[in-house]
């Protein structure tokens, strides 16, 4: 290279100077992307803000959430809980000491599924009605004596006592059968049946006992004391029967208050007054 060219060469160089490229964002697209990272920020602190707060409101811990706390025997739930859908528990129960509420709008229906999901018992409380279904229904006491049961074929009554306090007594539709039956001490007893007849039977005998009272049974047309092997015993100091019908009187005039009973061939009783022989023979026209 010519000196003179060499020379001319290094003095442009020397009065431009060194030629600085310049890296980056400039101008506007700068402007925009600290304004997103501004906000980005702001996003940040307000998400972090919102976060703490749910924490606070709904009271996490490290044992649990709000009422819920996660314990080495389970769930504790403290306070009022409420389940939108079926919960699914081994054992549900309350603290020791405090009672177990289940409060629904409409009904709270128990049910217990076998293997395939069959129900097989289903216990329901509405508002009109508590409804058991299952196929055996049994009521014990601590001890396990049977108190109640009830299936298909009978129901039975396993206390000492069955006590009916309505005031319009007890209705069976057909038979009962109970080796006793009585009332309240000072009260009275009445077996009675308005529009049928009331039967009592028994293969070793009847007693009808009123130990400080009187007995009375009335009906509206026979009664009948009937013994098909045995006989019948009034057992008493005195026996009144105030409304047996009267013979004629055997002589005229006679003002005799002797009296002889009569029976009918039929059965019927009545009164003929007495004489030196038997005077039934002559009232035999009140057995007609």
């Amino acid at each position: 290279m010519p000196q003179e060219q060499y020379a001319h060469r290094s003095t442009m160089q020397t009065s431009e100077g060194p030629q600085v490229y310049k890296v980056g964002i400039y101008g506007w697209r700068k402007r925009c992307l600290y304004f997103f990272v501004l906000l980005l920020m702001i996003l940040i602190l307000v998400n972090l803000a919102m976060t703490i707060w749910i924490l606070k409101v709904m009271n996490f811990t490290i044992d649990g959430m709000g009422n819920l706390r996660i314990t080495e025997k389970g769930l504790k739930l403290e306070g009022d809980s409420e389940f939108l859908k079926p919960l699914y528990a081994k054992e549900i129960r309350s603290r020791p000491g405090n009672p177990l509420y289940f409060q629904s709008a409409r009904n709270v229906t128990v049910n217990i599924l076998n293997e395939k999901t069959k129900v097989l018992t289903r216990l329901v409380t509405g508002p009109q009605a508590v409804e058991a279904h299952s196929q055996k229904f049994e009521v014990k006491t601590l001890s396990g004596k049977l108190l109640f049961s009830a299936d298909d074929n009978e129901v039975v009554v396993g206390a000492e006592r069955l006590r009916v306090l309505g005031a319009e007594g007890t209705v069976f539709p057909k038979s009962i059968e109970t080796p006793n039956v009585r009332a309240d001490p000072f009260k009275e007893l009445r077996l009675e049946s308005p529009t049928r007849a009331l039967v009592m039977e028994a293969p070793k005998g009847i007693e009808i006992n009123a130990e400080a009272g009187s007995l009375k049974a009335t009906c509206r047309t026979e009664l009948r004391l009937e013994s098909k092997d045995g006989e019948i015993m009034l057992n008493s100091a005195k026996i009144k029967l105030p409304n047996l019908p009267q013979g004629s009187s055997s002589s005229a005039g006679s003002r005799q208050k002797v009296y002889e009973l009569c029976v009918c061939p039929n059965g019927r009783l009545f009164l003929s007054q007495a004489g030196t022989s038997s005077t039934c023979q002559i009232n035999t026209s009140v057995c007609l």
